[in-house]
């Protein structure tokens, strides 16, 4: 797979999955336009020239429209988007019969409403670039439900699907591809209740079929090949990457 001279705009990328994918992508040539409510993170690599970083809220349409444009006409066009910006609010994130609804309207903001944000200014960029491609990062939680129940995250991440669908077939025809990743149970920042408890990381790996978490790079893999040209007769998909357990069901 090779991205040389290509651009992409990885929403999420403080850190985490975005950052990983971020990371992969320079090192195959792309230039990358980054952007996260996170401070921009040390050692990205690909210098001036490689990549560009803006700080600020994906649920907020006028830095979306900043921080897109701006990457276009830095690296002059965009092939790419990728959308990992997400929050899992256990503490807060319950049963629509007891949440906070002000939770669910900022969970709804940054897991939903900011990737239909950066697919509106991205788009126009890829029609006038001849095409591209999208990977939206949503969860194996979107498939069911759960109890005790984080609603506000699996509904969210069901509806990331189902918009990346619609985008798939509303841009077919102007060879724009729009996949989406459901991660399994992965050892990023997300999920760090697991960082220090060796003994919940091992009931989760006992769980997965192939016997362990994933990792950031194992999303940022499949990412880069549903962007690449070896996947450029796939659109429209959902696929796991979680060593097997939906496969389980």
């Amino acid at each position: 797979m090779t991205f040389k001279n290509k651009c992409a705009f990885v929403a999420g990328a403080g850190g985490g999955m975005g950052l990983a994918i971020a990371r992969a992508l320079i090192e195959k040539g792309c230039r990358v336009g980054m952007a996260d409510l996170k401070p921009e993170p040390e050692g990205i690599g690909g210098g001036a020239d490689g990549h560009i970083y803006f700080e600020g809220d994906l649920s907020d349409q006028a830095f979306v429209e900043r921080a897109v444009n701006a990457t276009a006409d830095r690296f002059g066009g965009l092939d790419f988007l990728v959308n990992t910006a997400g929050v899992l609010w256990l503490d807060r994130d319950k049963s629509v019969t007891d949440m906070d609804m002000d939770v669910w309207d900022r969970v709804m903001a940054i897991n939903l409403k900011s990737f239909a944000l950066t697919a509106r200014y991205a788009v126009p960029h890829m029609k006038a670039n001849g095409g591209g491609a999208m990977v939206h990062f949503s969860s194996i939680d979107a498939t069911g439900g759960d109890a005790p129940a984080q609603d506000a995250y699996g509904a969210s991440k069901a509806a990331v699907i189902r918009l990346t669908k619609s985008l798939a077939i509303q841009f077919a025809g102007d060879g724009i591809r729009s996949n989406v990743i459901l991660p399994g149970p992965t050892m990023s920042p997300m999920q760090e209740r697991w960082h220090d408890d060796d003994d919940a990381q091992a009931r989760v790996a006992g769980f997965v079929p192939l016997g362990r978490l994933a990792t950031v790079d194992d999303m940022a893999d499949a990412c880069l090949f549903l962007l690449s040209d070896q996947a450029r007769y796939i659109t429209g998909v959902e696929l796991p990457v979680d060593g097997g357990i939906t496969a389980r069901v």
